[in-house]
């Protein structure tokens, strides 16, 4: 199946095959509209944590799209975490910006927050602007019964990310080779102009150790989805 999505104000060409479709996402999306039939009364709130590379946005605005598709399931809205940075001139003051991405650059009480609202009733949600590089606040209106939240370090095993799980009413983590990471991460960078010596240092500042970090720091979640080195998922 080859579709385009809308991620962060861009079109992107994705893939997903048939049967994957079958046997991986429609199944999921089916065990999270049951989960929230339980509780169909409140606003149902999904941690998806993965480490970067694993194409955590394309993945869960696909969910979004393919539930679309399905009147049996219920609307699934995405919420990217990248709307938590703290801004450019706190970094700057902290001496964080060339680290933006790690734990430490996020505002986790403003997250807290915000989850607290969409979790009582109709909310917004920050958006990262790829252009000014900055939050853009309430820039998302939190209208669907199903929310997936995505992003690295909603599992950290960290006192302050730990205390998000409150609000969280299913997690998912996706693991992946870290070398095929590697690889996805840097040509990544390449492909948004930097040269290969560039996007190489680039990776060992700041995409590699996080890599590191949440695969070896996350703490266990309710479903493991498994990326294969051609970006396919697997239970």
């Amino acid at each position: 199946m080859k579709i385009m999505l809308t991620i962060n104000g861009l079109d992107v060409a994705a893939h997903f095959s048939e049967q994957d479709v079958a046997t991986v996402h429609k199944p999921l999306l089916q065990r999270l509209a049951a989960l929230h039939a339980a509780a169909p009364h409140q606003r149902t709130i999904v941690f998806l944590s993965a480490p970067p590379g694993t194409g955590k946005s394309t993945l869960t605005t696909f969910w979004s799209w393919l539930a679309a598709q399905d009147p049996h399931l219920p609307a699934l809205q995405t919420l990217p975490m990248d709307g938590f940075h703290h801004y450019n001139d706190w970094l700057d003051a902290q001496g964080l910006r060339p680290y933006k991405g790690a734990p430490e650059t996020f505002d986790v009480p403003k997250l807290a927050q915000n989850l607290r609202q969409i979790r009582a009733g109709q909310g917004t949600w920050p958006q990262y602007d790829r252009q000014k590089h900055d939050p853009q606040e309430d820039a998302l209106q939190v209208t669907a019964p199903l929310v997936v939240v995505e992003g690295n370090w909603l599992l950290l095993n960290d006192p302050a990310w730990r205390e998000l799980r409150e609000y969280c009413d299913f997690s998912i983590f996706i693991t992946a080779p870290a070398a095929a990471l590697r690889q996805r991460l840097v040509a990544r960078k390449q492909a948004g102009g930097l040269s290969e010596q560039e996007a190489e240092a680039f990776y060992q500042r700041t995409d590699g150790p996080n890599v590191e970090r949440v695969l070896t720091s996350s703490v266990a979640a309710d479903l493991t989805l498994m990326m294969t080195e051609n970006g396919d998922y697997r239970f």
